[in-house]
């Protein structure tokens, strides 16, 4: 039986010059296998803040049969920060609402800059791909809030069926 797949790609200049160790990569893993009941595959990548190889790595995730592809940093406003414009360059598809819901969720955990960030998510051919912010604690909070919708837009991309886990999140699928 294969494994559905799931891709992390961090986005980080630093991380990718060894300045510092990528937390993030790992935050969205651990959260992902906190709210999955069904056991997955995790594809990993890192790559520094340039367009081109946003835009690679996004496709390969997708081409490699990613149903979930969560990208963590460079979103906010600052020069290098190109992941949306990257992500939306290779989308068929742009889910606003994704965007909507976590940086009102940020919003409500009392964080005032969460008006600076510029998540998103869209389609890569079959591929769901959610934008999220770099700092740990904020990809939680992000996730909490679009992670109940995650599971049935993998459903209407012809992706595989995941299952949450019900003591930790609520899976929304209309009936």
């Amino acid at each position: 039986m294969t494994l559905p797949k799931i891709g992390i790609l961090t986005v980080s200049d630093r991380a990718t010059q060894g300045v510092y160790e990528d937390l993030s990569g790992p935050a969205i893993e651990a959260a992902l296998r906190a709210y999955l009941a069904t056991e997955c595959a995790y594809e990993k990548r890192l790559v520094p803040d340039e367009v081109p190889l946003i835009q690679s790595a996004l496709r390969d995730l997708a081409a490699a049969g990613c149903a979930l592809v969560c990208t963590t940093g460079g979103t906010g406003p600052a020069l290098r920060d190109v992941t949306p414009e990257a992500m939306e360059a290779v989308c068929q598809k742009m889910l606003p609402g994704f965007g909507e819901a976590m940086r009102a969720a940020s919003l409500a955990a009392g964080v005032p800059t969460a008006i600076l960030s510029r998540q998103s998510a869209g389609i890569v051919a079959r591929t769901l791909v959610v934008n999220l912010p770099g700092k740990p604690a904020s990809i939680r909070v992000c996730l909490d809030a679009v992670f109940p919708a995650i599971p049935y837009c993998i459903d209407l991309l012809g992706g595989p069926y995941l299952e949450g886990r019900p003591e930790v999140v609520k899976v929304f699928r209309p009936k």
